[in-house]
Order: C-alpha cells, then sequence, then structure tokens
C-alpha cells in the first residue's frame, strides 16, 4: 500500500471543531431551558442564535468543499459529517423551541436525564474533532458515543411510560410527548455522528 499524503490545509478540521463547539452551547442552554426559574422566552432567543450561528459554520465548510481542488477526506464524508453536526444543534433548537412554544410548566425530572446525556455527547463530539487531523485513538469516542445512545433509548422509553401513566392530563402528554421525542432525536443524531467519524477512520485510518 502507498503512502497517503494528506493536505497541509487544516482548516477543515478546524471548522469541524467549530461546529461542534456549538452544540456545548447549545446543549447548555437546554439543560439551562429545563430550569423551573429560566426566562424561557430569553432562553429560546440564545438558543435560535445559536442555532443560526451553527448554519453558517456548516455553510463555511460547504462553501470550502466546493472551493478546495484537494481535501483531507472523501467530499462525501465532509458533507455528511458537517450535515450531521448541524443536525445535532437543529434536534436540540426543536426541544427548546416546543417548550416555549406549548408553554410547559412542569417538565419531567427524567428530561434532565436526557439533557445530561446530550452534555455528554457535545463533549465527546467536540473532544474528538480535532484527533480526525491524525485519525488516532478515535474509537472510544464512538463507543461511548454509542453506550450513551444506548443509556438515551432506555431513559427514552422510562419516560414514554410515565407520560402514559395517567399522572399527566392528555393535553399534557401531547405536548410533552414532542419534546421526548426532539431529545431523543437530537441523541440519535449524535450517534449518527459518530458513526460518520468512525467510517472516515475506517477509510482513512
Amino acid at each position: 500500500m502507498g503512502l497517503r499524503l494528506r493536505p497541509v490545509d487544516n482548516s477543515f478540521y478546524v471548522l469541524f471543531a467549530e461546529s461542534a463547539q456549538h452544540l456545548v452551547g447549545g446543549a447548555e442552554l437546554l439543560a439551562e431551558m429545563l430550569s423551573d426559574d429560566s426566562d424561557k422566552a430569553d432562553v429560546a432567543e440564545r438558543m435560535r442564535a445559536a442555532e443560526h450561528a451553527c448554519d453558517e459554520t456548516t455553510h463555511s465548510i460547504v462553501k470550502k468543499v466546493n472551493s478546495t481542488f484537494v481535501t483531507p477526506f472523501d467530499r462525501e464524508d465532509i458533507y455528511a459529517l458537517g450535515s450531521g453536526l448541524d443536525d445535532c444543534m437543529d434536534m436540540m433548537d426543536e426541544a427548546v423551541d416546543l417548550i416555549l412554544l406549548y408553554e410547559v410548566k412542569t417538565l419531567p425530572p427524567e428530561l434532565s436525564e436526557q439533557v445530561e446525556v446530550l452534555q455528554r455527547c457535545a463533549e465527546l463530539t467536540t473532544a474528538a474533532m480535532p484527533r480526525l487531523q491524525s485519525m488516532q485513538s478515535l474509537d472510544d469516542y464512538w463507543i461511548e458515543i454509542n453506550r450513551l445512545e444506548n443509556t438515551g433509548d432506555r431513559n427514552h422509553r422510562r419516560t414514554l411510560a410515565k407520560l402514559f401513566s395517567g399522572e399527566f392530563a392528555t393535553i399534557e402528554v401531547l405536548k410533552l410527548k414532542d419534546i421526548v421525542e426532539s431529545l431523543e432525536g437530537a441523541i440519535d443524531a449524535f450517534e449518527r455522528v459518530a458513526n460518520i467519524v468512525e467510517q472516515i477512520a475506517v477509510k482513512e485510518g
């Protein structure tokens, strides 16, 4: 097998790290949104700004792919990773927006467990992005994300069981179920990012 040299330009890795850092901020805002004494309108406004900033980074990634002759790895993988990171933020933004729009006053404590999973996913993803450049020692990242996704699935099932236990009024169940599904979707989005990273590492390692 011949030696494969990657371009020296590290701009893509900087942009991936920037995109992942937006996710850490988004997860923090989501946690703040669940606080009983939070100003939910203010948190939602800051979340929209964070989501917009993440979109801008995603656009920068796409623009750079389209204007770069030699990319550090396959263009399709760069598109997939950039889009995947953006999806994580979109799902967290959706959860925040639903809490605001539905005017939910009381949130089950189980939701905080899901947000903790999301915060950990965001931290791990942010730590993993700079390591893409060397493609070394990334297996611990996707293994742990997979474990967290399994934890999220268990939390998800328990939360749904509580919603349908008769403790909540029907209209509240409908509202909370949408929020619960958004949180589950965000965790799934982080797992998809980890899967993309694994695929890239296998190809390029």
